[in-house]
Order: structure tokens, then sequence, then C-alpha cells
């Protein structure tokens, strides 16, 4: 079955195998090596010298951590949003309290980082700026350091939902001014969801300082003290840690730039094998994300009825997200994806296809 969602993604035998291992005392020896090596061997990954925190959650978990770490009730929050998961970055702002004042971005485009300067100079002050880098649900990369050097020219946080770019796409947390960048296991890591990953910068610490959003389980500070002698606050997902050590083998020893190189690769094949499918891009090519394609449903093709078809052939696709049910599929080549995988998604699509297609309404 090739699973090609936008997450999660398929597992490598040996990440499989490594989840099978015995469990072991979370607040032992072993387990301070495992949990000390594997967030050093994350950082290049986020080009960071910044706080690395392992947290056990969903993607999710760790945007709210983000919030409630940096905020206060009352802060003025711009959301970058440009898609379901910058939305749902915002409404967590807004369910703790803060005032959210959000872009106007069509569906299928990148932010404009003239905008973004605009509203910062028009709306602000803003405490923060909340940015989706890769948004799922459309199949768009922000320009993030466009819109990083546009937020630094003001003192606002930039808090960065980097969950399906990290370890895929090139980011550069130092070099950009991130102040908290976010991420999650079940996406190019190649491993199952149970753990996130929080990056905090110098700023981020000090807003944490004066933050009074309530937080105890999401607590960085906690995190951070807990991590200096090797261990996590409460029970961490050991499991998901032992197959997280040896996905980045794997990683390490394909190296970034090849791992960047290959999802480039993928997507373009996935792109152009769609177009001569004659199905049309729903994303701005020049945004066009590197690990999920997001395709126009035609309108006598019937969206569920060709997600059907696809599963029973063996491939797994997702359908649209919010407002753009019925209307996009997408495909998932992030992790663990060559270019035969790429070709088995478009050979399934091209047998589908006109099985899906709704019968003409008779006169």
């Amino acid at each position: 079955m090739q699973l090609r969602i936008p997450g999660p993604t398929p597992l490598p035998d040996a990440v499989r195998e490594a989840l099978g291992r015995q469990m072991i005392n979370h607040r032992g020896p072993e387990f301070a090596e495992l949990i000390a090596r594997v967030t050093r061997r994350l950082k290049p990954f986020f080009q960071t010298t910044n706080d690395l925190l392992l947290l056990t959650a969903s993607g999710t978990g760790a945007l709210e951590a983000a919030v409630v770490n940096t905020l206060s009730p009352g802060d003025r929050v711009l959301s970058v949003s440009i898609g379901v998961f910058g939305d749902r970055f915002a409404e967590i702002a807004r369910v703790y309290g803060a005032e959210v004042v959000s872009t106007d971005v069509e569906p299928g485009r990148a932010a404009d980082p003239a905008e973004v300067a605009r509203l910062l100079e028009s709306s602000g002050p803003f405490k923060a700026v909340l940015v989706t880098h890769n948004e799922t649900s459309t199949g768009v990369t922000n320009d993030l350091a466009a819109i990083a050097e546009v937020v630094h020219r003001t003192d606002a946080l930039l808090l960065v939902d980097a969950i399906s770019s990290v370890g895929s796409i090139e980011f550069k947390t130092d070099e950009w001014g991130c102040d908290v960048v976010l991420t999650g296991s079940q996406k190019g890591w190649m491993v199952p969801p149970g753990l996130a990953m929080a990056v905090v910068g110098p700023r981020a610490w000090e807003a944490h300082k004066t933050a009074r959003m309530p937080r105890f389980y999401w607590d960085f500070a906690k995190h951070r003290s807990y991590l200096e002698r090797g261990q996590t606050p409460a029970t961490p997902a050991v499991s998901i840690l032992f197959a997280l050590d040896v996905a980045l083998d794997l990683l390490e020893r394909e190296g970034m730039e090849n791992i960047f190189a290959r999802h480039r690769r993928c997507a373009e094949r996935v792109r152009q094998g769609v177009k001569r499918l004659g199905l049309e891009l729903f994303a701005d090519e020049a945004h066009a994300s590197s690990t999920v394609t997001a395709v126009k449903v035609p309108s006598d093709v019937d969206a569920s009825r060709l997600l059907k078809l696809l599963r029973e052939d063996g491939v797994v696709l997702a359908g649209g997200q919010g407002a753009q049910s019925g209307r996009i599929f997408r495909v998932g080549h992030l992790g663990w994806i060559d270019d035969a995988d790429v070709d088995e998604i478009l050979a399934a699509l091209s047998r589908a296809l006109p099985l899906a297609r709704r019968m003409p309404a008779r006169g």
C-alpha cells in the first residue's frame, strides 16, 4: 500500500524494527544518552544553535506550546495564514485570549511579504507574528526568508509552524531569525506520530519570562530544565525516540542537500505527471510545495469516488480540507519517497480518473 498523504508518512524497515525495542527507564542513563544524542543530531536540520526541546505531542500540541510560552492574554498577534493549518495556529492564540489580526490570502497563493509589511505598519504594534512555512492544505510554501525580513523591522516575535517543511525543505532558523520553530515526527522525519520538536531562541526565552497564558504540560522552561539532566517532565514517547534515532541515521547518510534535492525532484515529477493527465494544479507553481501537491478535481470527476478507486488500487491520497473539500486532492511526497513511488502514484491516478468521471445526465 502506498500511503501518500501529507502525514503520517511511510516508515523505512529499519525504523519499524526500532519501534519493537523493549522499553527502557526514562529516568535512567540509557534514556539520557538517547535524548541527548537525538537532540544534538536534529539541530543541523533546523540550522540552529538554539535550544531544541522534544515534546510528546502532535504538531498541534507544539503550536499550542509556542503560543502559551511566549504570549499573554490581550497580546496583539498577526496571523499570516494561507490555509487550514495557518487558521489553526491563529485559533489557538485566540482561544488563549490573544487579539488576532489575520491576513487575507487567496487560497492556493503564498503570503505577500509586502502585504505583511503593510499590516505590520498599519495595524501594529504586534507581540508576535504566526507563520506557516509550508501549508499542507493548499500545497503552498511561503517565502519565509522574505517574511522574516519584514517582521524583523519590528519588535514582534516570529513563531513558525514548520511541521511539514523542516527535514524536507531547507530551513535556516538562525539566519532567518525565527524565535520559535515547530515540527512533528510524522512528516519528513519518517517516524510515527507522537513527537513534536520546538526550537526556542533567545528572544522567545525573554518573552517566556513575562508570558501569562496558562501552561503546565507545555512549559518550555520545565522541558529545558529536565533536558539538562537527560529527562523529560512527563513520560516521553520512548518508542518514537528509538525510531527517530534510527531515522536520523538514514537522513544523515543521505545528507541534507540530497534530501532537499530529492524532495524537489519528486515534487516536480508529481506536478508534471498530473498535468500530463490533463489535471490542473491548485497552488501557484511559483510557490508550490516540495512536500505536498494539491490538484484540482475536474468538474466531471467525483472526488470521493476517485480517492476510493485509488485506495482500492493500493494508493492512498488525501482529499481537500475545509472549503476545498471535494474540490482538490492532495499528494504527499515527503519523507521516505523516491521517483519509483511517484511513478506508481501517477500510474494509479491514470487508471482511476476515467472510472471516477460522472455519467452525463440524460436529456
